[in-house]
């Protein structure tokens, strides 16, 4: 190995990069160890497939449930409250052939609300639900 003397030229202007390697091999122990701990599973139902076709529901009208950008609820265009919505769903879930619900939510609203709405369909066991533009 040959080293320098230094013969008058001045600083060596080299940079260690090795506390930086160690810096960036910790890092990256750390997030392979916390990614898994992160993130969390969501259950859903998916339809599992039948030899029965599925039985007519083309006479029923969809119910149209829009949310607007300041997180208010409409019911076939029709404001509710969050109680209203759920009597609604209550009504729906009892019935033996149950319509379609569209929820359409506006780009700006917060995910809380539609959230919400689909929480209460599966707490009453609304199994047809679907999402639309505005």
């Amino acid at each position: 190995m040959a080293f320098s003397t230094g013969s008058g030229k001045g600083p060596m202007a080299d940079i260690n990069v090795t506390p930086l390697v160690d810096v960036m091999l910790v890092l990256l122990i750390i997030f392979m160890l916390t990614a898994p701990i992160v993130t969390h599973d969501v259950k859903i139902d998916l339809p599992q497939p039948t030899n029965n076709p599925p039985p007519d529901t083309d006479h029923l009208d969809p119910i149209r449930l829009k949310i607007d950008a300041s997180g208010a609820y409409y019911w076939n265009d029709v404001p509710v409250d969050e109680a209203g919505m759920k009597a609604q769903m209550a009504v729906i879930a009892q019935q033996t052939n149950q319509p379609e619900i569209q929820i359409s939510a506006d780009d700006a609203v917060a995910y809380e609300y539609l959230a919400r709405a689909l929480a209460d369909a599966k707490s009453y066991g609304l199994v047809k639900i679907g999402f639309t533009e505005q």
